[in-house]
């Protein structure tokens, strides 16, 4: 397995524009060009040979630009990739101390490495999908117990 390096990339405030010029061409390409598997990119390096990319890619990069446009930090990590216990936190928003709570009581899997633990990126996202589930389903349930009450 791979560790992963999960730093952010974050653009400063003066080149999000920047980000958002460019979402915009990606996004208008990829409404346009809707059968394409592979988008011809053109590259500004001297060479007329244009770039050839999956279209999943493009998708991921639109996905990128857009949260770079709004500010926000970035991180990409492969599924396979293992995660420290800190690093696993830090994408959960959550202290080192309650990811490792969650961990004994089973709520993500993990492996040890002699005394470490190594979560894999792909059991964190299991679990945080499953929880943001969770959350919604509670927030439904007291929307409608409010309504029911007459609170709403």
């Amino acid at each position: 397995m791979t560790m992963a390096d999960t730093r952010p990339v974050q653009l400063p405030p003066e080149r999000t524009g920047e980000a958002n010029v460019a979402l915009e061409r990606v996004r208008g390409y990829l409404t346009e060009h809707k059968d394409l598997a592979l988008v011809r990119v053109t590259v500004e390096d001297g060479s007329a040979e244009p770039l050839s990319l999956p279209r999943e890619a493009v998708e991921l990069l639109a996905t990128l630009l857009a949260h770079l446009g709004a500010g926000r930090g970035v991180s990409i990590v492969p599924q396979h990739a293992e995660l420290t216990t800190q690093q696993a936190a830090d994408l959960l928003n959550v202290s080192r101390p309650f990811l490792i709570g969650l961990l004994k009581a089973g709520e993500i899997e993990y492996r040890t490495v002699g005394t470490h633990r190594r979560i894999l990126a792909a059991s964190l996202l299991d679990y945080k999908r499953q929880d943001d589930a969770n959350r919604r389903a509670a927030a439904d349930e007291l929307t409608q117990l409010d309504e029911e009450a007459g609170l709403l």
